[in-house]
């Protein structure tokens, strides 16, 4: 096969999706989307059934090598995922070419990490993966292309900003796509379709609210009922947009399901952390509620979200703010409050 940019990627996997993709680069939410696009493409073909592997402590290459050429006991197509926490050694290396030339037609491999060195990808192992395979290279977004990356963002949502609202975007989230990817989607839902306007869209990045915002997600994640509580009510009485309320919830929902998806996948807890660009003291919030919070309750967060979402745009009768308490009540481990 050959090797395929990121922002090319769609296009070939329209063309179909070859025995082995192998996605690496240092922008984790890159990454991620790349990986996701693959999968997408996969269950669009059919490959129904899924299986994770993780490449850190504990790796058996073994396992992963008798999954791979093992016939699904349900008669199903399947995509086996391997995901590295760093550089990969030769063993694991020949064991990717050799699976990946080995592999049936009802089964795909899809392997992702961080960013190969020159020495790897010079490799007599990495050009035998290279022939049977998909090799997609994650390149940075540098800073100079930062504002036309958010652009182009804001159009899948059909937005547009003007240069100056673009540069200062760029310039508060100092090369962090994750975040910029989150201010983005704050603009999705403070403001319609169209042109962004460009005062009140420079105050929303700059409002300091939105930290108060977070303190609400603070305590939401560490089970602080009575802190949450007041939190809210702060946020209500300085008049704070529910849009944004929602957005810091829905923000820290998503990641926690990651989080236990991982979990759950046998992956290092510190490793999907670190993807997920939660550090500090963050870090300890999020493994509290992981500890309160299983995939199933995270998922059913996720849909009253959805409801609270109808609440704010008037599709619903009942009061934005009381739909924003109940969801926070539930995620802080008080759910009995939401019938008070």
């Amino acid at each position: 096969m050959t090797q395929v940019r990121a922002e090319n990627l769609a296009a070939a996997l329209a063309r179909g999706v070859p025995p082995l993709v192998w996605i690496h680069g240092d922008e984790p939410l890159l990454v991620q989307e790349a990986a996701h696009a693959v999968r997408q493409a996969l269950r669009a073909s059919g490959f129904d059934e899924r299986q994770v592997f993780d490449g850190g402590r504990g790796f058996r290459a073994e396992a992963f090598v008798a999954e791979a050429s093992a016939l699904s006991l349900f008669a199903s197509r399947r995509l086996i995922e391997l995901r590295l926490p760093g550089k990969p050694n030769r063993e694991i290396g020949q064991m990717l070419a050799d699976a990946a030339a080995q592999a049936s037609e009802d089964t795909r491999l899809l392997v992702s990490g961080p960013r190969l060195d020159r020495a790897t990808t010079e490799s007599a192992w990495f050009a035998a993966v290279d022939r049977a395979g998909l090799i997609v290279p994650v390149w940075p977004v540098e800073r100079a292309q930062l504002p036309q990356w958010i652009a182009a963002r804001l159009a899948r949502q059909k937005q547009r900003a003007d240069r100056d609202t673009l540069e200062l975007i760029a310039e508060r989230v100092e090369g962090n796509l994750l975040a910029a990817q989150q201010e983005i989607g704050k603009l999705g839902l403070l403001f319609p379709e169209g042109e962004l306007p460009p005062e009140e869209t420079r105050a929303a990045v700059l409002d300091v609210a939105r930290y108060d915002a977070f303190d609400l997600v603070a305590a939401v994640l560490a089970g602080d009922v009575a802190r949450a509580l007041r939190s809210l009510d702060g946020l209500r009485a300085e008049g704070v947009a529910e849009p944004l309320v929602l957005w810091a919830l829905a923000d820290a929902l998503r990641t926690l399901l990651r989080l236990a998806e991982a979990r759950r996948a046998g992956r290092p807890l510190a490793q999907a952390l670190r993807e997920a660009r939660v550090f500090g003291p963050r870090e300890r919030l999020f493994e509290q509620a992981l500890r309160r919070l299983d995939e199933e309750r995270l998922r059913a967060a996720l849909q009253q979200a959805a409801g609270t979402d109808r609440m704010i745009k008037g599709l619903d009768g009942t009061d934005a703010w009381r739909g924003l308490q109940d969801l926070a009540m539930s995620v802080a481990g008080a759910p009995t409050l939401a019938g008070n």
